[in-house]
Parts: C-alpha cells; structure tokens; sequence
C-alpha cells in the first residue's frame, strides 16, 4: 500500500506555506457565534478540500467545478462574514494559471475577475472601501499569467530532460555501432593477416623450416599487436594516422602474395588527426577487401592533392564485384565514416575494383567529376 500524500511531492513545501493564508478566515469564523460559525467552519473545511484535490486532479470537467466552489466560498464569507476575505481570491487565481489550454484559461480568468470586481462593488455598500481592494484584484487577475509563464516553463524543462534521455540513449546507440564498427575495421585485419601467416607457414612447414621459424615469429608479433589495438579500443585512445596505416596496408597486402605500389603526396601526412583516423580506416577496410576478396596480383594506391581536396585512389586487378548486389557492411561503413569529414566515396568494378575517396582541405568543395 502507497503511502499517503497530501500534496504532490514535485511541489515540496510549498502547498503547506499556503495554508498560511487562512489563518485570517479562520479568525473571522472563530468570532462568528451560533449556525453562522458553524457553516463558515463548514465552508472553511470545503476550501480546504477543493484547495487538495486542485493539485491531484487531472479531469477538467472536475477542476472547473473545484476552482468554481471556491470562487462561491469566497464570496460567501466576503458578503456574510468579513470583507477581507477578498484576499482569499488569491488561491482560485494561483490554480486558474493551471489550465493548460488558453481558451479555458482566458474564459475562467475573466469569469473569476467580473465575479471579484462585483463582489467587491458589493461588499463597498457596507462600508468596504471599494478603491483599497482594486490593486489587489489587479494582481490575482495578472498573477495567472505568471503561473502559466512558470508551469509552461516547468513543462519545457521536463521535455528537455526527457529529450537528453532519448539523446543519450541514441548516443549510447551509435557507440555500440562504432565499436562494432572498430572491431571490424581493426581486428577484421589484424586476424586476416594472422590467417595468411599461418597458410603460409602450413606450406612452408616441410620445405622451408627457417622460414617457419621466422613467419611463427611475425604471428605472435602480430597476434601481440592484435592485443594491443583491443586495449586502446577499450580505453578509446586508438587513433590512426595515414602513414602507420599505409604501412599496415603494405604489410597485409604483401604477405597475401600481392605486389603493392603505392604514390604518396607528403602533404596528405599533415591532415588533421580526425581525418588521418577516418582515412586509416577506410584505407584498411580496402586492403582488408582486396586481399579477402579481390584475388588480385596487384595493387596500386596514390594520394594526390587537388584542389581544395584530396584524391585517394585503391586500384587492384582481381576479379571485381556486381555493383548492383548488395555491398557489405565494410563499404558502407567506409562511405558513413567519410560523411563524417565531408568526404565521398566513389567505386567501380569492372577490370578488377578502382575505390576512390574525396577528402576536402578545409571545406567541402563543389563537386567535380571523377572518372574512374
């Protein structure tokens, strides 16, 4: 079983300050005698109850009947009892701020607002004065706006929160996308090398026994640098640079049997290092592809600077691809990588597969044509 509130906690203690207020009706009341105290306790404890439930309930039919009844207490007990019992118009004007449509809002703001000026006109004929209360009528008629202003506030910043809730979970998202991502990119080569160290040390195992000796020996580097690039994964302070990479890249592209030509313009060294990783990337994911799928006897790799942009430029003459079948989860990634600097990827496979990537300089350039 809940345990009983009598206010909302989101509130705090505020609901309770406000029952301070009626510390002066109450004194009114008490100096009443006979059936006329006992209905102004009757209507005291009324307010008390409608002044509860206007924080509880949800239905406007009921809310509307709790802020009408009382609007009616106060002008009973202002007309019957005493006239500063006016200042209790306050509490239906603080809930009045509460609705959450404008037209509701307007109709009751200028219900509550005729309904106190008459009162007060009413109450002036037995020597109320009439101009004391109209600064004060004045404020319970502006106060509204003032709570509306607050509670749309409030609601805003609930939208907001729940708006970085749905941020960090799309965060969190495409983290395990880009660790995946990494994972494939990094161990997919890494573990494809390993494979073709131990093919040839397979066939080399009876010719060649040095030979062995010297390929076991690349493995466990190999397998040692494996362990390393899981780490810096984990700790996500791996970052790549075009020239680690392209030596990399020869070294997997070799050991599969492929001769490997590359045409480097220095420059391209001195990318920024967001850029340098991107493109380590993508260049390891293409060597990865060539020596897995291409069947190729050789490659050629060049970076040129153009301008406004670098070209970079994986040509090999193995037995290429249908373009128009689906291309792998590596490609993709390629071409999502690139869009993140700005770059483009474009791919042909005919003679063999030509990969070109457009990386710009500073900023992105129009597009030229490319031919491949």
């Amino acid at each position: 079983m809940k345990d009983f509130q009598l206010f909302p906690k989101r509130f705090g203690l505020l609901p309770y300050v406000f029952l301070i207020y009626l510390i002066m009706p109450l004194y009114y009341v008490v100096m009443e005698a006979g059936i006329k105290a006992v209905i102004g306790y009757i209507l005291l404890t009324i307010f008390l109850v409608s002044y509860q439930q206007l924080y509880w309930i949800q239905n406007v039919k009921l809310y509307v009947c709790w802020i009408a009844v009382q609007i009616a207490i106060v002008v009973v007990l202002s007309v019957f009892y005493e006239p500063y019992n006016l200042f209790m118009g306050f509490f239906p004007s603080h809930f009045i701020g509460w609705f959450e449509k404008k037209k509701h809002f307007h109709i009751a703001l200028v219900i509550f607002g005729v309904v106190m000026l008459i009162t007060n006109v009413i109450v002036s004929f037995q020597g109320f004065n009439f101009l004391f209360f109209l600064p004060f009528l004045f404020v319970m008629i502006i106060s509204p706006y003032g709570v509306r202003s607050m509670n749309r506030r409030i609601e805003l910043e609930m939208q907001l929160d729940q708006a970085n809730e749905q941020l960090k979970m799309l965060v969190k998202r495409e983290e395990r996308v880009r660790i995946a991502r990494d994972l494939h990119d990094t161990l997919g080569h890494t573990l494809s090398l390993i494979t073709l160290q131990s093919q040839l040390v397979q066939r080399l195992a009876d010719k060649n026994p040095d030979r062995v000796k010297q390929e076991a020996k690349e493995i466990e580097m190999t397998s040692r640098s494996a362990l390393q690039q899981v780490r810096e994964l984990v700790s996500d302070m791996r970052a790549i640079s075009i020239k680690e990479e392209l030596a990399q890249m020869q070294q997997i592209i070799e050991a599969a049997g492929i001769a490997f030509h590359s045409d480097i313009d220095d420059s391209a060294l001195e990318l920024s290092l967001l850029q340098q990783n991107i493109i380590g990337l993508c260049l390891r994911e293409a060597g990865t592809n060539i020596v897995r799928h291409s069947n190729a006897s050789q490659c050629q790799l060049s970076i040129k600077k153009g301008k406004g942009h670098f070209i970079i430029r994986v040509d090999d003459d193995g037995i290429g691809f249908n373009e128009h079948e689906v291309k792998g989860n590596g490609l993709k990634g390629m071409k999502e990588r690139l869009e993140l600097i700005n770059g483009e990827l474009f791919i042909r496979s005919e003679q063999g597969t030509t990969i070109i990537m457009r990386i710009p300089i500073v900023l992105r350039q129009e597009k030229e044509e490319i031919a491949i």
